[in-house]
């Protein structure tokens, strides 16, 4: 274990040897995990924890009374290697989403499509490794909700502002998945007309097959699920991207360049057309909502702390991070983009699996069931342990198996399910309310709390000295977090105005559908 400073002033020599990058005092091989010196904390403890620590403690003897209460537990949650880490971080971004990138490109054209791809993976991983270093220098943080009160001036308020955008995110992103599960059902079992209240019945499937997958306690044993998740996912879409390419036409296809749907809209069909910019007419909510389905597929750092709070070895967590951004630049850039270039504007769904022939839209689908099943479970397995931590934080029935601690953490995941079942029911334009919730929270979770967080850090280390002294790299530095906050201002209202006017547009059209609807939703 390298070891770390006190949490002490720096003087004025040290501050003059101060390097501004993330994590940074070990230099650029410290992003690779390496070389890494651990920066001076912001503040005390305030998770209220057991460990008997203080505001002195370094953050290695943190991390170390903290593997030392675990030894000998008959559960021990720090456990994770990198190699599991990057199976969670695999599982939860290599996911269903990523087949709505063709319709994402489709609307923004193929050039800006991909540019952005790489521009907004490229910011995720930089507050990504803001987060991965806040978390060094506090180890006994739990979940966001603890960075939250931590960056906001240990302020309680911003502890349950946190934990309550944390809930709901969470809740909501289990409540797609029910639906989405129900949609995949729906579309499997299409010629079976015998089925009571179709998709209420596959939600309430859905509901129990993931409660009772949500169940092991640690994400170490997740992990497992985890990597079966990520490898059919990644059949999925391979399977979706060659039959995209190998089948006659796409679903709906029409030699008619122009013709009178069956609706009486004026309708464009012929071969697929691909453009590399956005096509004249494109509105501004429809790009900015496209651009949004982009960011919200990488933005998912409301789990790492959580996920570095179960690694042995937290200092090991930017070869999972590398791992999953590099495989996800290639597999969103490619699926997005040849999926688009095969299917064209005309002919685009999102998922894209609706644009492919019944065949092999079923074929491919069938691959999704284990990321329909598993991101949902993983989602709902960090809001329990962020209730059930609470609970029992200094209590056995945290480490131990006993019926009280098994009983009310069955209880707790039940319970986050229901409330996902009737969410995923009750609200009848939840994509669009799931865009609105994203433009709310993500603006948080995904920009403007790494950007606070890294004046945070940089005050208590001595960096914001340089920016005073004009060093330019370190105004540089400066400068771009203060763009990382920025476009979390516009994610929370530019980006809540293009979600409120799509469910607008959706009411306008008579696209928004009744609650607890038996109708089929299959694609």
């Amino acid at each position: 274990m390298a070891e770390s400073p006190k949490n002490e002033k720096l003087e004025s020599p040290q501050v003059a040897e101060f390097d501004p990058e993330p994590a940074s005092q070990g230099g650029i091989s410290s992003w690779w995990g390496s070389g890494l010196k651990i920066g001076p904390r912001i503040g005390p403890d305030i998770t209220g924890s057991s460990l008997e620590s203080d505001s002195e403690d370094s953050s290695a003897t943190i991390l170390e009374k903290q593997l030392a209460q675990e030894d000998g537990c008959a559960i021990q949650y720090r456990t994770c290697s990198w190699q599991k880490t990057a199976a969670l971080l695999f599982s939860e971004y290599i996911c269903l989403a990523m087949m709505s990138f063709p319709w994402s490109y489709s609307v923004l054209g193929l050039v800006p499509g991909l540019i952005l791809t790489v521009v907004v993976a490229a910011f995720v991983l930089y507050t990504s490794m803001v987060l991965w270093e806040f978390c060094l220098r506090h180890p006994e943080v739990r979940d966001v909700c603890d960075i939250g009160q931590m960056l906001f001036w240990n302020k309680k308020w911003a502890w349950y502002a946190t934990a309550f955008m944390f809930i709901l995110n969470n809740t909501f992103i289990q409540g797609l998945h029910v639906l989405v599960g129900a949609k995949y059902l729906n579309t499997m079992t299409a010629a079976d007309n015998n089925i009571a209240c179709r998709t209420v019945s596959f939600s309430v499937v859905m509901l129990v097959i993931s409660w009772v997958c949500s169940l092991p306690r640690t994400f170490s044993m997740l992990s497992k699920l985890g990597t079966a998740s990520a490898f059919f996912t990644f059949i999925s879409v391979l399977l979706a991207t060659i039959f995209a390419g190998i089948q006659a036409h796409p679903a709906g296809y029409d030699p008619r360049p122009s013709y009178t749907a069956a609706d009486g809209t004026a309708a464009v069909g012929g071969n697929p057309i691909v453009t590399a910019i956005p096509v004249a007419g494109t509105t501004f909510v429809a790009a900015l909502n496209a651009f949004m389905n982009i960011s919200y597929t990488f933005i998912g750092q409301i789990t790492l702390p959580s996920f570095i709070a179960e690694m042995k070895d937290p200092r090991e967590f930017p070869k999972a991070l590398w791992a999953c951004t590099i495989a996800e630049i290639v597999l969103f850039s490619i699926v997005g983009a040849v999926v688009y270039a095969y299917v064209g504007n005309q002919y685009m769904t999102a998922p894209a699996f609706g644009s492919l022939e019944p065949l092999y839209k079923k074929v491919s689908f069938s691959f999704m069931i284990p990321t329909l099943i598993f991101l949902g479970v993983l989602y709902a397995s960090v809001s329990a342990r962020f209730i059930f931590f609470r609970i029992f934080d200094n209590s056995r029935h945290k480490n131990e198996h006993t019926v009280v601690g098994w009983g009310v953490w069955t209880a707790i995941l039940l319970v986050t399910w229901i409330f996902a079942f009737i969410i995923a029911e009750v609200i009848p334009f939840f994509s669009d309310l799931l865009s609105l919730m994203s433009s709310l929270f993500d603006s948080f979770f995904g920009f403007i709390f790494w950007g606070v967080a890294y004046f945070r850090m940089r005050k208590v280390d001595g960096g914001l000295e340089l920016v005073k002294q004009g060093n330019v790299r370190a105004i540089l530095m400066a400068i771009f977090n203060v763009v990382i906050i920025l476009i979390g201002i516009f994610f929370l209202t530019a980006g809540t105005y293009a979600s409120v006017q799509s469910i607008v547009d959706a009411f306008n059209a008579n696209q928004v559908g009744g609650v607890f609807t038996c109708a089929s939703n299959g694609l």
